[in-house]
């Protein structure tokens, strides 16, 4: 099972993401799922009996869902004492849980993440997206991770790289509201393309119902700016 932990404010906690089929976020965040949906197929009626045998032998099965071994007890453990640290405010502790778990399971995305989010509240930029990376690639399907991962290249002033990221993140949940917001923040201070920024923007706040009134701002103060004129600085979301 994929955990995702994403609170409010201060850290953003990324849980331990495992092998099985779904995400689930903790108290105070939304759930994701991720789920196979197979065609169903319709019924055959007597009268179109006749040309069944012909459709079937044309038809292609669904391939069966990808069943991956459960995450170890011990690891959930660990995982869960890692971020009671980083919870509390225990970065060096958390640091130390979530590298072990890197080292010990180096195919779980999310202490990788994890360690991204705490070298990048350090300022250390390089490490952060190294992590970061590895968490992507331990798990390419997981949005979340590329979103972080845009957040650490903006940081480090890799902003089309962040952009690659963002944009991953829209790809693989296009309702992803906080990857919608930053890539408009970096079309709009970062990369100078007005006209995306505003299309993000507009985005974002069709998927948030409007009730971002700091963004629905912006979209007013994009749509009056003139040329060469300044933005404004935003803050990103994690």
């Amino acid at each position: 099972m994929r955990f995702v932990d994403l609170p409010r404010s201060g850290f953003a906690l990324l849980a331990l993401v495992g092998l099985a089929g779904c995400s689930t976020l903790s108290e105070g965040m939304k759930a994701v799922q991720d789920t196979v949906v197979a065609p169903v197929a319709k019924a055959i009626t007597p009268a179109a009996a006749a040309s069944a045998p012909a459709a079937a032998a044309s038809a292609v099965a669904a391939p069966p869902p990808k069943v991956e071994p459960p995450v170890p007890a011990a690891a959930r453990r660990a995982f869960d004492d890692a971020l009671r640290a980083m919870r509390a405010g225990r970065s060096e502790d958390a640091e130390r849980g979530f590298k072990a778990l890197a080292q010990s399971n180096p195919d779980l995305g999310g202490p990788h993440a994890n360690l991204g989010v705490i070298y990048r509240q350090a300022g250390k930029y390089d490490e952060s997206i190294a992590a970061l990376e590895r968490a992507t690639k331990a798990d390419p399907e997981q949005p979340v991770y590329f979103n972080q991962l845009g957040i650490s290249y903006r940081h480090a002033g890799q902003f089309e790289k962040a952009r690659g990221a963002y944009e991953r993140a829209v790809s693989l949940d296009p309702n992803y509201a906080a990857a919608q917001l930053n890539l408009g923040i970096l079309f709009d201070l970062y990369l100078r393309d007005s006209a995306r920024a505003l299309e993000a923007y507009e985005r974002y706040a069709q998927l948030t119902g409007g009730k971002d009134a700091t963004v629905a701002k912006w979209v007013t103060d994009l749509k009056n700016r003139k040329p060469g004129g300044n933005a404004t600085a935003k803050k990103e979301q994690s």
